[in-house]
């Protein structure tokens, strides 16, 4: 975690076949939840009232699945730029 794309690079050039992603898709998945909660931070604030009116529920806000999907999300692209930077795209073909 916390490699450059160049110091991948070459880790890879100098024949390093295992790297450890784990902790850049933890910090991905929170990332996207502290993401998802800062742009709906005025909804989650109770169950009903927010931005739209005092009496509208918050309920398609607060659903726990939209918070984690949104880390989901998030690190799911984390994935894809791994498997980029570490040179594993279209290499079956």
């Amino acid at each position: 975690s916390g490699s450059s794309v160049d110091d991948i690079k070459y880790a890879i050039g100098a024949g390093v076949v295992k790297m450890n992603i784990d902790t850049d898709t933890q910090w991905a998945f929170w990332d996207g939840v502290r993401g998802y909660e800062a742009k709906y931070h005025d909804y989650l604030q109770g169950q009903i009232g927010g931005p739209d009116g005092d009496d509208k529920p918050n309920k398609k806000y607060y659903d726990p699945r939209m918070s984690l999907r949104a880390g989901e999300e998030a690190m799911a692209a984390r994935l894809v730029k791994a498997a980029e930077d570490l040179n594993c795209v279209n290499v079956l073909n």
